[in-house]
């Protein structure tokens, strides 16, 4: 497990460093971890690399909520405590499609499962987060094939 390997040697580079900041957003991400798994195990399932991902997606979505009701709220010093820890959580985030690329990769989706109507739009969203967990917005993404399929 790549992901989680990489979060504990940061959470020992923090330390090292005595970057208590860092430290701190990698402990809650490997506490998140390990809060998934303990909730996988009672249902008999495995946690794997794609669901990790996209714990720390949802992880970053909940952050940057946060910071923009701080923000909107004049607190400038928890909104950018909010924008520190989607930095180190985005570190072990694959890269961000743009719009062309999501655009694409909804294309394809679109073809590879012969969608036609709005009825076929979880089959696609399924193509596509099997495919590219972590590296789109499904929410945005959601309202982009109605668009194409609607």
């Amino acid at each position: 497990m790549a992901l989680r390997e990489a979060v504990q040697a940061a959470v020992k580079e923090a330390m090292k460093a005595k970057d208590a900041e860092r430290l701190s957003t990698l402990r809650m991400m490997s506490s998140a971890i390990k809060d998934r798994e303990i909730a996988a195990r009672g249902e008999g399932a495995e946690v794997g690399e794609a669901d990790i991902l996209a714990l720390f997606g949802k992880m970053v979505k909940q952050r940057q909520e946060s910071a923009k009701a701080y923000g909107l709220g004049g607190r400038p010093e928890l909104e950018a405590k909010e924008l520190n820890e989607i930095k180190v959580i985005s570190e072990f985030l694959p890269k961000q499609l743009d719009a062309a690329e999501v655009d694409a990769a909804i294309a394809a989706a679109v073809a590879e499962v012969g969608a036609s109507s709005v009825k076929d739009m979880g089959r696609v969203m399924g193509v596509l987060k099997a495919k590219y967990t972590g590296m789109m917005d499904f929410g945005a993404v959601g309202a982009l094939i109605k668009a194409r399929l609607g």
